[in-house]
């Protein structure tokens, strides 16, 4: 049985179910198998669960030549925003990313372009590894954050925003006074942080 539709499955179960509902027994009685199958590609459940996670990673079709080309600051927006529409496809695949720092052929092949983009634009080797391990940590945790798309989330969104604009503005003023702009949509939070991040490791690659 080819690989790559093992995994695929393994994530379909993640995506539908949870993180918790993937075991070797449920995989393979979703492809129809035997769980001796598996044990020929993963010795135990997570060396599956590296798998799945480097799937998600595999969305990022970046070249290194195309990132060094953009400049570090485009290269590290384009990441994190197409690693953001990846993860948040698969928030529950995406919470297995807290467990351990993936270390897959695509997370790597990911993070060795990055990293390499922030070298090149003169980062210090700590600085350039700070910066990408912060970054991942701050699209993952975005991502995990997204609510389903549709009417159940752009109704809450629609009660929030009532409630903020009815508080006493005797006792929250501050609120009222921002209270249409609330609440922010996560993406639009996504972006506004990734842009101060982005500001921060210019202000102390210029330090450096």
């Amino acid at each position: 049985m080819p690989l790559e539709r093992i995994v695929a499955t393994a994530l379909q179960i993640v995506d539908e179910e949870g993180a918790d509902a993937l075991s070797m027994r449920t995989l393979a009685q979703r492809l129809g198998s035997g769980t001796a199958t598996l044990y020929r590609h993963f010795d135990n459940r997570a060396a599956l669960v590296a798998h799945v996670v480097d799937r998600m990673f595999g969305a990022v079709e970046l070249k290194g030549d195309e990132l060094l080309a953009m400049g570090w600051q485009q290269a590290l927006r384009t990441v994190a925003h197409t690693m953001f529409e990846a993860l948040a496809r698969h928030r529950n695949a995406a919470r297995l990313m807290v467990e351990e720092i993936p270390l897959g052929p695509n997370a790597m092949a990911l993070r060795e372009r990055c990293v390499a983009a922030l070298l090149d634009s003169g980062f210090p080797p700590r600085l350039a590894a700070h910066a990408f391990a912060t970054l991942s940590r701050y699209v993952l945790g975005f991502a995990i954050q997204v609510n389903g798309h549709g009417s159940g989330g752009q109704a809450d969104d629609a009660e929030l925003s009532a409630v903020f604009q009815s508080v006493d503005p005797a006792l929250f003023p501050a609120t009222v006074a921002v209270a249409e702009s609330m609440p922010v949509p996560i993406e639009d939070e996504f972006s506004f942080g990734l842009e101060l991040l982005l500001s921060g490791l210019a202000q102390l690659r210029d330090d450096a």
